[in-house]
């Protein structure tokens, strides 16, 4: 087809246009689309220009085919070697097209992750199987720049507002085996969410693993830091997981409540976990020592100085919550609630979630993938729970953006952006 329409421009002495025609496809592939130009960054322009180049090697690729298949019926044996030239040209123009898209998703795209890319790459030697590959990859990058940039917009729109301006600082505080790292944040995305809704944010920056009771005296001396250094009174804690626990001991136990405003735990264990119960009877002592001497050794070269990883574990079962809550009585001071999520399915999860939800369900029933719906709430605070309509539901790594995903249904971003939003309106 491109051949033929090359004769056609030398038979009638129109070759001045091949440049034109040139220059044409070489813009086409530089700037597939202008109106990209109007998504909000650099990386999503990128990536939209990618999908744009993907769906014209699709939409091409098919025209040129059926050209292709019906000329050869036509042009065989007399002028087979202009059907040929044609479709070698097709097949260079076509190949252009592909890789220049394909390079730029696979290096721009957030959203693609690893397996889509490895499957991109597999299925792109099996027929048909590549061309469903290449169309789940085409939708994931345009759902992910659509999302980010009407994100984005939002945003902007309400910058004015500050609605993450809070009367109190926000103190982040991670859940156990993790700590905050300045290059690797435990939140995902969350925290730049809320600063660009004017959120002033801190961290616990505790150990990775400790007791109850020690993570809650360094998140206590960390609280006193943050209110004498900023002038600010108290602050309001949002804690994942253990770190729960542990500001529920800070409070009642350390002397940190005259400095907390409020207190939001997010899918902490609060009645513990039966399944950490069953897990410490059944693994031999020396197998928990040697997985902990491990653990606590490679922590401290992280930077931790004395982390107890056996001391972090058995304060999350069942008979340890129990003790603890008694231990551990609301402050008249401070403001409570809860939020938690499930998992649908286990193959919802993300590894390890995916291989641990069927142990925790086996022993508590429905579960984010390492803590029970049961154990989400204390007391008669306010309690958000959280899934999502089919399969997928919201696991325990995903309320902290974990693997950085957009799950459709859930956006935990926006999902902060209105949990603050709203200490905010009561005054906090």
């Amino acid at each position: 087809m491109i051949v033929n329409c090359v004769f056609f421009l030398v038979e009638w002495k129109l070759w001045y246009l091949l440049p034109v025609l040139l220059l044409f496809f070489l813009f086409v592939n530089v700037f597939p689309s202008i109106h990209n130009f109007k998504v909000p960054t650099f990386r999503l322009r990128i990536a939209a220009d990618g999908a744009e180049l993907l769906i014209l090697f699709l939409a091409t690729s098919v025209v040129s085919g059926v050209y292709h298949i019906v000329m050869a019926f036509q042009l065989f044996p007399s002028h087979w070697l202009v059907w040929v030239v044609s479709a070698l040209v097709a097949i260079l123009t076509e190949s252009i097209l592909f890789w220049n898209g394909i390079i730029r998703v696979y290096c721009t795209s957030l959203q693609l992750g690893i397996r889509r890319r490895v499957i991109g790459i597999v299925c792109g030697w099996i027929p048909i199987a590549n061309l469903w590959a290449l169309c789940s990859i085409i939708y994931v990058v345009c759902s992910e720049v659509s999302f980010e940039t009407q994100k984005m917009r939002l945003n902007q729109q309400r910058q004015q507002e500050q609605i993450c301006h809070t009367k109190y600082p926000i103190l982040l505080v991670h859940g156990v085996f993790f700590r905050d790292f300045k290059y690797l944040n435990y939140w995902g995305r969350i925290p730049e969410e809320l600063k660009k809704n004017g959120a002033v944010l801190f961290y616990g920056n505790h150990h990775s693993a400790s007791s109850v009771r020690e993570s809650a005296c360094e998140l206590t001396k960390r609280i006193q830091q943050i209110v004498e250094e900023t002038k600010c009174e108290k602050v309001n804690i949002i804690a994942h997981s253990k770190g729960g626990l542990d500001c529920r001991y800070a409070i009642s136990q350390m002397g940190a409540a005259p400095y907390v405003a409020s207190l939001t735990t997010i899918n902490t264990p609060h009645q513990g976990c039966l399944f950490v119960d069953y897990l410490l009877n059944k693994v031999s002592v020396k197998f928990q020592n040697g997985i902990a001497s491990k653990y606590n050794s490679t922590l401290k070269r992280l930077g931790d100085t004395s982390p107890d990883f056996l001391a972090a574990v058995n304060d999350l079962s069942s008979n340890a919550c129990k003790n603890l809550n008694e231990q551990m009585p609301d402050s008249p001071q401070v403001y409570y609630q809860t939020v938690g999520s499930k998992l649908n399915h286990a193959i919802s999860g993300k590894f390890p979630l995916n291989f641990s939800y069927p142990l925790v369900k086996h022993f508590d029933g429905g579960n984010d993938g390492l803590v029970a719906e049961t154990s989400f709430q204390f007391h008669n605070h306010k309690h958000t729970f959280l899934t999502t309509p089919g399969s997928r539901g919201i696991s325990h790594g995903d309320m902290i953006d974990l693997n950085r995903e957009n799950i459709p249904g859930f956006d935990v971003r926006e999902f902060y952006v209105q949990l603050v939003a709203d200490l905010k309106q009561n005054g906090f």
